[in-house]
């Protein structure tokens, strides 16, 4: 059995299938209360009436991630899910003992004071066309794809479930991705996803990759922040989310490996309604209620 996401465990553990295909998303309340909360996920980012807010900057968002030797990629007939997993460094010279893993963490800008955000796994969302895909929107426009780096508030909490719809545990660093050129970087991890074309497939990817390169500036200075909530079920609220204003670049070509990518698993059939393809895997914008969303820059 492949290592679940926290979302898949808590499907498995309520029992329920939950699907995007032919406005599934519409049902989700039905069976996850938390959907029908207030503080919602995804929204549409109206840039003239984001807040610019200097706090942002003070202390400044800073990723300190490090390199991944092992991750663990899933189709889970959702989203490719991808799992970091960190190995001890080496043994200590005549000790015996090994280093801990280092950790990817994220502090600063919004992040609760004093707390450090671990990053746990990253998803992608994505559409069938160019038009659509991105979960969030800005103006209005889609991107293609989204990708979402899911981190828990590990000096509070001793896991990312725990963390939860808990105050100061989740917080969700979002990128949009366009089409253009070729994004070096997440080849390591583009070119396995033939290996998991059907739901349920899963890789153990040892070729070393480095999360940094999926951030857009070194600095992390443009940037809008909100509170809302996971984007797929159960929809806990109370995560803290860090959208990008520059999208990163993928190729076409990359694009497509994701759109040939199957929602059933192998040996088995797509649903009747459906064509198979795993895509259009984003919930519909939410309403904003009375949340302010927050601007980095000016």
């Amino acid at each position: 059995m492949h290592n679940m996401s926290v979302v898949e465990k808590t499907i498995m553990a309520d029992g329920i299938e939950w699907r995007y295909i032919n406005d599934g998303t519409a049902e989700w309340g039905l069976h996850f209360p938390e959907a029908r909360g207030d503080c919602q996920s995804p929204i549409n980012i109206n840039s003239r009436q984001a807040v610019y807010d200097s706090t942002l900057n003070k202390p400044s968002l800073n990723a300190d991630y490090a390199l991944c030797r092992e991750c663990e990629m899933i189709n889970t007939g959702n989203t490719v899910q991808i799992s970091v997993k960190y190995k001890p460094d080496g043994v200590m010279a005549g000790l015996g003992k090994s280093e801990p893993p280092p950790r990817s963490v994220l502090t600063g800008g919004p992040l609760a004071p004093d707390s450090s955000y671990e990053l746990a796994e990253f998803t992608f969302h994505w559409g069938k066309e160019d038009d659509r895909g991105s979960e969030h929107t800005v103006n209005g426009k889609a991107y293609p794809m989204e990708l979402h780096l899911i981190h828990w508030n590990s000096q509070l909490y001793e896991t990312v479930e725990e963390a939860m719809g808990r105050d100061d545990g989740i917080a969700i660093v979002a990128l949009f991705i366009q089409v253009g050129r070729e994004h070096v970087g997440l080849r390591t991890l583009t070119d396995y996803l033939e290996t998991v074309q059907s739901k349920g497939k899963s890789i153990s990817i040892t070729t070393p990759f480095h999360p940094t390169c999926l951030l857009p500036d070194p600095m992390l200075r443009d940037f809008w922040s909100y509170q809302g909530s996971l984007t797929t079920p159960p929809c806990n609220e109370k995560v803290t989310w860090i959208l990008f204003r520059y999208p990163l670049t993928i190729s076409h070509t990359q694009m497509e490996e994701f759109r040939r990518l199957k929602n059933y698993p192998k040996g088995s059939h797509p649903a009747a309604d459906d064509d198979g393809f795993l895509a259009d895997n984003f919930r519909p914008t939410q309403p904003l209620n009375d949340r302010v969303v927050r601007a980095s820059f000016q």
